[in-house]
């Protein structure tokens, strides 16, 4: 987009990175401390989307977590409902229909998830840079603070601000193995000595290590080297989306304003005053159009609607806007791009509801016991072990059962015979498959199965049965 601006020459911006130096050291950025509309409603927001995300783990639908994204057993819980590895597909139509719903939405309105809604804005911006504000001042006092000699006040400002860092970097570390684990795994981690738990310990210690590390030291690279729905903006966005977006035909040409200036000397509004730069958390000048680095956080808009109002000129030189409507004064935002990812969506999202409303509310999977084929028994039998898991999506206890649609067989159960499923779990449990060893005309038969649950059949079943041939 910002090929279209006239006032600016893209070399002087697309071949660096503002965080990076031309002997490729790292460009420590100093954001100044902004104020303003946005920034006060990005704040408002951001303890209730931080107070959910804390409190998610804690809630409970009839005793099971309201979410959990459990990778390691292989058990999802979204909005109580629970996915299990045969329920594959319907998660990967749910990271379809997120993928294209964030396509959809960049589209139309850019990167303003960064900006408002993503966790590494949010605590990044709205918690650790203001607890470094208050600990070590703003942009130009923590500069001279990291640039001065280390005395006793400087150790007790970067200790204080390391060691809340890290308490709040524990939180985190513990509130995302709690979205893994569950509460009540996190709960007795912590309430035993690691010894009795330490892949427990070491995962809580390493998940808030990570993110002591990020938002100590790594801060914006995980925006702009990390993250690729950043490198994904390049190719969803166009000439129709939102974005913050500098008004150069409103302020070029720039310049400061100065007294006794001839009245014929046309400026824009931009009194270059550079406060848009200063504020960015990225580092990068807004004056150059649309850029990978920019996530789109407002801080720009406030620092420039307040230098406006200063020097008695319209509020929006630098707001949310399309390159359309600044350089045509037109917006449009139904575009032929937009119809086509917005039929995409509600066709997968017809498709997830109709698989939703068709699951099966039992899965079976059956498998022969590792290592042994038959048992000739004394009784002049002949039988195969198999293991059995049962899922029970539904959320009442339920007791299914057992047997052969093929004449001659017969199931016996190992261990308990009652096989009863607690709400949305899982069970294992063994079984024999049995045959009169004189009735055996095949070393190996497909043998089906039913499961039945209240005298219902729920599921058919399909194993093989081995067995010595005398015939």
């Amino acid at each position: 987009m910002a090929k279209n601006n006239p006032h600016l020459n893209p070399e002087t911006f697309r071949d660096a990175l503002a965080t990076v130096k031309e002997d490729g050291k790292r460009n420590w950025v100093y954001p100044k401390k902004v104020k303003g509309f946005f920034y006060r409603y990005r704040t408002y927001l951001s303890w209730v989307l931080l107070a959910i995300l804390f409190v998610g783990p804690f809630i409970q639908v009839d005793g099971r977590p309201w979410l959990l994204f459990n990778i390691f057993e292989r058990k999802f819980i979204l909005f109580g409902a629970v996915f299990w590895p045969q329920d594959t597909h319907l998660l990967i139509f749910l990271l379809l229909i997120f993928f294209v719903f964030i396509i959809l939405f960049t589209v139309v309105f850019g990167r303003i998830w960064c900006g408002w809604a993503c966790p590494q804005t949010l605590f990044m911006e709205l918690v650790f840079r203001k607890i470094e504000y208050l600990i070590e001042g703003d942009a130009n006092q923590q500069r001279k603070l990291n640039e001065a000699p280390w005395t006793a006040g400087k150790i007790s400002k970067k200790g204080i601000k390391l060691s809340v860092f890290a308490l709040i970097s524990l939180a985190i570390g513990h509130l995302v193995m709690a979205y893994l684990i569950g509460i009540d795994q996190v709960l007795e981690i912590v309430s035993r000595p690691p010894a009795e738990n330490l892949a427990g310990f070491i995962g809580l210690i390493a998940f808030s290590g990570i993110f002591m590390f990020v938002f100590t030291w790594f801060r914006e690279q995980a925006c702009i080297v990390v993250c690729p729905y950043g490198r994904l903006q390049g190719v969803l966005l166009d000439n129709n989306s939102i974005n913050v977006m500098y008004d150069y035909v409103r302020g070029e040409p720039r310049g400061p304003i100065r007294k006794n200036e001839k009245a014929e000397v046309h400026k824009g509004d931009c009194v270059d005053c550079t406060l848009c730069v200063q504020v960015c958390p990225t580092g990068i000048d807004i004056r150059n159009g649309i850029q990978m680095e920019c996530v789109n956080c407002t801080a720009c808009m406030d620092a420039c609607d307040e230098v406006m109002v200063k020097v008695d000129r319209p509020k929006g030189l630098i707001r949310y806007a399309s390159e359309s409507s600044i350089k045509e004064g037109v917006q449009k935002l139904i575009t032929n791009r937009v119809k086509a990812y917005s039929v995409v969506l509600i066709l997968l999202i017809a498709a997830f509801i109709t698989l939703i409303a068709t699951r099966d509310v039992f899965e079976a999977t059956i498998t022969r016991f590792p290592g042994m084929t038959y048992q000739l028994r004394d009784d002049q039998t002949v039988s195969n072990l198999y293991q059995i898991t049962l899922i029970n999506k539904t959320f009442e206890a339920q007791e299914v059962n057992l047997a052969s649609l093929l004449a001659g067989y017969r199931v016996e159960k190992v261990g308990d015979q009652n096989w009863v499923l607690e709400p949305q779990s899982k069970m294992e449990g063994r079984f024999f498959l049995v045959k009169d060893q004189a009735s055996v005309d095949l070393p190996q038969e497909e043998v089906p199965l039913s499961l039945t649950h209240d005298g219902k059949e729920v599921e058919q079943i399909k194993t093989s049965f081995m067995a010595p041939v005398y015939k």
